[in-house]
């Protein structure tokens, strides 16, 4: 059996990537006699959504906007869900974080006046090929500690609080106890639940990161902390093939939607909701109806491109999608003189573009007592992007110090039962000799989803009957998982990925069924539910049981905060499974 190390920490962030990254520099700036250590199951040199880079920052508030106008074209682009208190406190922070970065290294293009240039009302222009490194030299700098290569398989829970994780060690195979003060949770969303765009060997060219696999819900799913709006699905709209975002082509080169006889549909056809600046959903909404009718494929135009500017757009891929350039090259493909044709990608459960993930407090501290929640994986806040990750990281570490300081005290003492299970659990499939592959079971995920819970397949459309099966068929997974076996250190974490993304399929369905309207045409269509229901403004909740795993719905006004608990609205009671 696996060799186990304890390691004890003040705070304990689980995630490299953007929102961790920048809690750990906030930690040891803030309170430089604290020990912080990050557990990334990568390297955070290379690690999350943002290690191709970015060539933009997706959320600032530009000269002539304010909070008030951010938070308001956030309501509108959320169609009117959202939490207003997380939205505005990252919101103040926004432009801070993105001139902390600059100081940093990061290059930000200006304009001739030397004030950051913007792309369009809430965005500016970056170089941020780099952008990843930077943030992990300023860890390095600063004196927290790392772990790369340790995949974090749970929470490690005591007399009801959360007081650190367990993981494993891809290289080293060891079985790691971390004891924390306080744990933060930063591992971002969930690719991988449905069927992709590309398959087989190209099943990784999607826009989400592939290796972000819904852990940082699943280790809080599993221990009963309360979770939101997972039924607020992400599905980008993105060009065909290489899956590299539009928004560099609409926002960055005007490029508008057209459809096969070259109409612009967003101005002729959706000009009640905002043409080009309709809410996001819609404008992935718009080009499904044009091909479910016959004028499809649907396209970016670039035609009106200069040499200069199709140089120029070259460039701005070369930050964040430089395979997007290779294939234009590798297949003689113009800008200036064909458009660039769009698809929608795989849906993703991201609290970063829109707000699936823990119910927290504005101190961004989750239900379950010592855990906070920051970036993708926290819920409530939509349209946060790198610069909302980098804040809500900042608050999350912020408030963890805070708290330490303000009930200091040892170590919680560990259950050795506790630690036991969880190293069975983690292990046993290592050599086991089952006869399901982590791979095996991942197609059989995804093909599940991508046909019963609204995937590409059924144009992301579902209804009652279509989800129920989708419950019903994940019920059977469930049973088989006993034969899942690991050959190697590699395919045990593979083997965790698919578990995890399992107990997020779960809970997503059971969201999807919970929401009866089409809150978010295209994102969450619900064809036995076709419209818009004010009934429906509200929060779609769960919690599930750490023992049984039974799931609870629970539905929360608007104005209803995690630290003014209230009873369930709705609860469906027993395990469906």
């Amino acid at each position: 059996m696996a060799e186990t190390i304890v390691i004890d920490t003040d705070i304990a962030i689980i995630g490299g990537g953007a929102a961790g990254c920048y809690a750990a520099m906030t930690a040891r700036r803030k309170a430089p006699d604290l020990d912080v250590l990050i557990l990334e199951k990568a390297h955070i040199d290379r690690s999350g959504c943002l290690a191709g880079g970015m060539n933009a920052i997706n959320a600032y508030i530009n000269p002539g906007e304010s909070v008030d106008s951010f938070v308001e074209y956030v309501r509108f682009d959320a169609m009117g869900i959202l939490r207003e208190d997380l939205v505005r406190t990252q919101a103040a922070l926004l432009n801070e974080v993105v001139r902390d970065l600059e100081q940093l290294g990061l290059p930000v293009v200006k304009d001739d006046s030397g004030r950051y240039a913007p792309r369009g009302r809430w965005n500016i222009k970056i170089h941020g090929e780099s952008l990843k490194p930077l943030l992990a030299t300023a860890v390095r700098n600063l004196g927290a500690r790392v772990l790369n290569r340790v995949v974090v398989t749970n929470l490690l829970v005591q007399d009801g609080s959360v007081a650190g994780c367990f993981g494993f060690g891809l290289r080293d195979g060891r079985f790691y106890v971390v004891r924390a003060r306080k744990t933060i949770v930063a591992t971002g969303g969930a690719s991988g639940l449905y069927r992709p765009n590309n398959e087989g060997d190209a099943r990784h060219k999607m826009w989400y990161s592939p290796f972000n696999t819904g852990a940082g819900y699943a280790i809080g799913i599993r221990a009963g902390a309360e979770m939101t709006s997972f039924e607020h699905r992400f599905i980008a709209l993105r060009t065909k093939e290489t899956i590299a975002p539009t928004g560099t082509l609409a926002l960055g080169f005007g490029a508008p939607q057209v459809n096969a006889l070259g109409e612009e549909f967003m101005k002729k056809r959706w000009s009640h909701m905002g043409g080009e600046g309709a809410p996001t959903p819609i404008r992935l909404f718009a080009p499904l109806k044009e091909m479910a009718e016959g004028r499809g494929p649907c396209y970016m135009d670039t035609r009106h491109l200069s040499a200069e500017r199709v140089k120029a757009l070259k460039e701005a891929y070369l930050d964040m999608y430089p395979n997007t350039v290779q294939y234009w090259a590798a297949n003689g493909i113009d800008p200036a003189r064909e458009p660039i044709e769009i698809c929608g990608t795989e849906p993703y459960i991201v609290g970063g573009h829109c707000q699936a993930g823990y119910w927290i407090g504005v101190d961004r501290k989750t239900t379950l007592d010592n855990l906070f929640a920051a970036g993708d994986v926290a819920g409530g806040a939509p349209y946060k992007f790198v610069s909302g990750c980098f804040a809500e990281g900042r608050i999350a570490a912020e408030s963890a110090i805070r708290e330490i300081r303000e009930t200091p005290g040892a170590l919680p003492k560990m259950s050795p039962g506790v630690i036991e299970r969880e190293k069975m659990r983690v292990f046993s499939p290592l050599g086991a000799g089952g006869k399901l592959s982590p791979v095996a079971v991942e197609e059989r995920l995804q093909k599940i989803m991508d046909e019963y819970a609204g995937g590409i397949r059924t144009q992301y459309a579902m209804n009652e009957t279509s989800l129920k099966v989708a419950r019903k068929k994940l019920a059977e997974m469930l049973r088989d998982l006993s034969s899942l076996a690991a050959s190697d250190l590699h395919e045990l974490m593979n083997l965790h990925e698919v578990l995890d993304r399992i107990d997020v399929a779960r809970v997503l369905v059971e969201h999807l069924m919970a929401r009866k309207e089409t809150r978010w045409p295209g994102f969450q269509t619900r064809l036995d539910f076709p419209e818009t229901r004010e009934e429906w403004s509200l929060f779609v909740n769960s919690a599930s049981d750490p023992e049984t795993g039974d799931i609870q719905i629970i539905l929360r006004p608007l104005d209803s905060f995690s630290d003014s608990v209230t009873e369930p609205t709705e609860v469906v009671l027993g395990n469906p499974y």
